[in-house]
């Protein structure tokens, strides 16, 4: 956990100043040189089963931090005093390095998912090339694992208590999958919703037909609690 961390903490000095360039002066080749970028790109990494794990990672660390302080010091030990030791200094550490794991794995997505935005934006002004390839955004793959795993969903934003704008961004992208397209699309462009904002969603979900449908396939608890995740987001 502690290399992960050190990792991270290398990608993201890496990666924050060439992306800020990349900003500025819509430099992508200094960005598609970024350390990220080229372990991404890398034929000896499975791009989408890296992003399914850091997801899968993040809400076991998320979990297993709320709970591993009282466990470990509750657990019986030897009667020893080298063991007793032992136990109390990894009950006091272990903790605090799964919290800042956590917080890493969280990091590396949102530095994935920056990522893509930039590299988005590189596609339509036509700076990329064959040789920047072609994959499937991280904020994709996520939603897909949300929605197929409704089990995910508490510890997942939960533990992005510390990311608000990405966890309301997320959000917004979990509640437009079930909002009808046709009830968008039927309308006139002066009465139209504009759903890419957490307002226009909630305007969406306002109709009364619409939400008994949305509900009965998102299910009651699932709509409650990314309300309150959002209504709780800056």
């Amino acid at each position: 956990m502690l290399l992960f961390q050190y990792l991270v903490s290398f990608l993201e000095g890496d990666f924050v100043t060439r992306n800020l360039s990349f900003k500025e002066n819509s430099d992508w080749i200094t960005l598609r040189e970024s350390f990220l970028n080229m372990i991404l790109v890398s034929r000896k990494i499975i791009y989408k089963g890296l992003i399914k794990d850091c997801l899968s990672a993040m809400c076991q660390l998320y979990q297993f931090s709320m709970d591993c302080s009282h466990d470990l010091r509750h657990q019986k030990t030897e009667s020893t005093e080298v063991t007793e030791k032992c136990h109390t200094d990894l009950a006091i550490a272990l903790p605090e390095v799964v919290k800042r794991t956590c917080v890493s794995v969280q990091k590396f997505l949102l530095m994935i998912i920056e990522l893509d935005s930039s590299k988005k934006l590189a596609d339509m002004e036509g700076w990329t090339t064959r040789a920047d390839g072609v994959r499937t955004p991280a904020m994709e793959i996520i939603m897909d694992e949300l929605t197929y795993d409704k089990y995910l969903l508490f510890p997942f934003f939960q533990a992005l208590d510390k990311q608000p704008k990405l966890k309301l961004d997320m959000i917004v992208q979990y509640l437009q999958k079930y909002i009808p397209k046709t009830s968008v699309r039927t309308r006139r462009s002066s009465d139209s919703t504009n759903i890419s904002t957490f307002g226009g969603v909630l305007k969406s979900y306002s109709n009364g037909s619409n939400t008994k449908g949305i509900i009965k396939k998102m299910s009651t608890e699932v709509a409650q609690l990314l309300l309150a995740h959002a209504f709780r987001s800056p």
